[in-house]
């Protein structure tokens, strides 16, 4: 797992720009929308994710298009699936214990004769 895969995620900037390529191709113009920030602004997040690379571009007459690559996202995931097994197993012998403990609490004493 590459740390700058993290860092380029880091910047809620950056966030909004992938949360605006979701959907497919997208112009710098209509990122800078989305993004709400000045078009230098959004040129320098989607050079710093190309160079994480999340992001690829592709020339189409006089404008760029933008687009997700899905390497880095599967990267990411399968990364995370395996911290996602440590912390279910945990958490499944964390609600055993908690049930295994409930039922000792319920279960009625006998009192003696």
């Amino acid at each position: 797992m590459h740390s700058n895969l993290f860092e380029a995620l880091a910047d809620p900037t950056r966030r909004v720009i992938i949360e605006a390529l979701r959907d497919g191709e997208r112009p710098v113009n209509d990122i800078v929308r989305q993004a709400g920030i000045h078009q230098s602004g959004v040129s320098r997040h989607l050079r710093i994710l190309s160079e994480a690379g999340f992001v690829s571009v592709r020339p189409d007459g006089q404008q760029r298009l933008y687009a997700l690559r899905p390497e880095p996202f599967r990267e990411l995931e399968t990364w995370l699936t395996e911290y996602r097994q440590l912390w279910e197993a945990r958490l499944d012998r964390f609600g055993a214990a908690l049930e295994k403990r409930r039922g000792e609490r319920t279960t009625p004493t006998k009192e003696p004769r």
